[in-house]
């Protein structure tokens, strides 16, 4: 009897470990905010409250605004291009079951610390409060180390470090007023795992992990909760104009076998209905490398080496 019982458990196991390797080989994101999507909290429980999504203009934080105005959301757009916000102003009234006084729009550079306060006191004059802040607006990057200038290091440093840093900084003092708080960033998968041609953009990755992840302590106590979002390749202004080596060169990249941006703004949503600490949104191989990394990390760094010097190789040879 014993024996049937432990070949059933065995049995059982089993059938979970193929369930779960059939969804991971279809999967567009880690399984546990898929699992969210089915079964968590929906968008729609974020009704009434207020978004501020920086970056707000083009990409994912645009499309983040949609799938929140459908949910109900008051929002805060803003990014340096006024009219951009506004195109997207008039879509989530659109969308959304939303009025003209739950969407406003500001100006803001987020590079320009002193922009920020004056952001901050318009949006609280405006709402009185604002319940998540979506950390979005950033840039990418792509060359070698060594063709990369220290200016480019700084300008990618100040934009997508520096830059997060004090805008979460100017919010805090009014969530923790309230003791409630939910501060979600767009980071990256390289802010996982380093990879060749992509140096300054992982630094600045890795140091938003650092930085949020002490916040998530230090905030416990007064239900600040902190949700780090990591997009592999999406179909993004991010990557349609990230920095080379050279300060103020730009390169256009390839969009091909990336997630889109709607559907990575609909698994944002959902990872921030549920407040969950981290999601990875991308397809397969790379997701599975992802998983690697986390739990294999040695076998993960072998395996991204070895193939860094095949595509070295097939370009310079082939």
């Amino acid at each position: 009897m014993a024996c049937c019982w432990t070949d059933m458990l065995l049995y059982s196991f089993l059938a979970y470990l193929v369930v779960q390797l059939v969804r991971l080989i279809f999967a567009d994101a880690d399984l546990n905010v898929l699992w969210k999507e089915k079964f968590g909290k929906r968008p729609d429980t974020l009704k009434g409250q207020v978004v501020w999504i920086t970056g707000s203009s083009s990409g994912i934080g645009e499309y983040l605004a949609y799938e929140l105005a459908k949910a109900g959301c008051k929002l805060v757009l803003s990014a340096r291009r006024i009219k951009e916000l506004e195109r997207v102003k008039k879509q989530c009234l659109i969308y959304g079951p939303i009025s003209d006084e739950d969407i406003l729009v500001t100006s803001l550079d987020v590079a320009d610390l002193s922009s920020q306060e004056r952001a901050v006191e318009v949006i609280i004059s405006h709402f009185g409060q604002v319940d998540i802040l979506v950390n979005n607006a950033g840039r990418s990057q792509r060359a070698m180390i060594c063709d990369t200038s220290i200016e480019v290091d700084q300008e990618m440093i100040n934009l997508n470090v520096v830059g997060q840093i004090s805008l979460t900084k100017a919010i805090l003092p009014h969530m923790r007023k309230r003791k409630t708080g939910h501060i979600v960033v767009t980071s990256s998968l390289a802010g996982l795992m380093g990879a060749p041609f992509s140096a300054s953009y992982a630094l600045t990755k890795f140091a938003l992990h650092g930085w949020f992840e002490s916040l998530r302590f230090e905030g416990f106590s007064e239900n600040i909760k902190v949700t780090m979002i990591c997009p592999g390749p999406v179909f993004s202004n991010l990557l349609k104009n990230c920095f080379t080596g050279q300060k103020g060169q730009v390169q256009m990249g390839s969009n091909e076998k990336r997630v889109t941006t709607q559907r990575c703004a609909a698994l944002m949503a959902t990872a921030i209905a549920n407040q969950m600490d981290e999601v990875w949104i991308t397809r397969q191989p790379l997701l599975l490398l992802t998983y690697f990394a986390q739990y294999f990390p040695s076998i993960c760094r072998w395996f991204v080496t070895f193939m860094f010097f095949v595509c070295l190789f097939v370009c310079l040879f082939v």
